[in-house]
Parts: structure tokens; C-alpha cells; sequence
């Protein structure tokens, strides 16, 4: 398994396949509020399975922060590491940028997931799409 920064068309199709699979269809997100208005300055990323897209994610920088959104992996794949792959290439891109804070909101569920990779929960719980989420800060080096 890989994880490649989608710098094609056919890529970028397969991250948004992904996050329709997961947001849309298993957890019914509205496909306007999945798919918004921060795409095109956003750098997008599909995690494979050979040439089998099975997880994606996107990062936006925010000033010194970059933000990490839209995480989320095929439910066949869920709890084989493939999140901790997309979560260590967004890692990647901020320490090529020199940023050194990052910063998600989580789906309650996973709050535990991020937690194990440093994410610090920084809010109350807030409602986002009809989910529970919370706010979640790293600071790397």
C-alpha cells in the first residue's frame, strides 16, 4: 500500500470516489457539503492497494497551519494502519512546507485514532454534518 499526492485527473477522481463511499453513502453526508468549495486549493491524497484506491484525504494551509480534512478508508480496509498512512504523508507535506501545527476536526469515533498519533483535543464536542466531532491539534518538528 501507497500513498500518492493526486496529481491527475484520474487520482483526484479516485479520492473523491473514496470520500463519497465513506461520507455520502455509509454515513449520508450531503455530496454538497462533501464535496466544497475549498477542492481546488486543497493538495488531495489517495492511499492504493496496487492500483486500487481504498482511503483519501486532503490538506489546506491555513497561515502556519496546516488543516487535515476529509480522512477516510474503504470499511474492508478500516484498522490495517491505512489511516495512520494518509495521517503520515499529511505529516510529510507540512514538514515540506516548514509548518509545524496541524490541525483536524475529528469524528468523535476516531478522536482515540488521533490520539495515538499525538492529536491533542482541543474543543467540546460540536456538531458537523449531523456528526459529533471535536477539534484536534499536533505540533511537530
Amino acid at each position: 500500500m501507497f500513498v500518492k499526492i493526486a496529481t491527475t485527473e484520474k487520482e483526484l477522481e479516485d479520492a473523491y470516489f473514496i470520500r463519497k463511499k465513506v461520507f455520502v453513502e455509509e454515513q449520508n453526508v450531503p455530496v454538497e457539503i462533501e464535496i466544497d468549495e475549498f477542492e481546488n486549493e486543497a493538495t488531495h491524497f489517495v492511499l492504493y492497494d496496487g492500483n486500487k484506491p481504498i482511503g483519501a484525504g486532503r490538506v489546506r494551509q491555513l497561515g502556519d497551519t496546516l488543516k487535515v480534512e476529509r480522512i477516510c478508508v474503504l470499511d474492508t480496509y478500516r484498522h490495517k494502519g491505512c489511516g495512520k498512512l494518509i495521517m503520515d504523508k499529511a505529516e510529510e507535506v507540512a514538514r515540506d512546507k516548514a509548518i509545524k501545527k496541524l490541525k483536524l476536526n475529528a469524528q468523535s469515533h476516531a478522536e482515540r485514532f488521533y490520539q495515538k498519533l499525538g492529536y491533542e483535543t482541543v474543543s467540546d464536542v460540536f456538531m458537523e454534518a449531523g456528526i459529533p466531532h471535536v477539534t484536534m491539534i499536533k505540533n511537530i518538528s
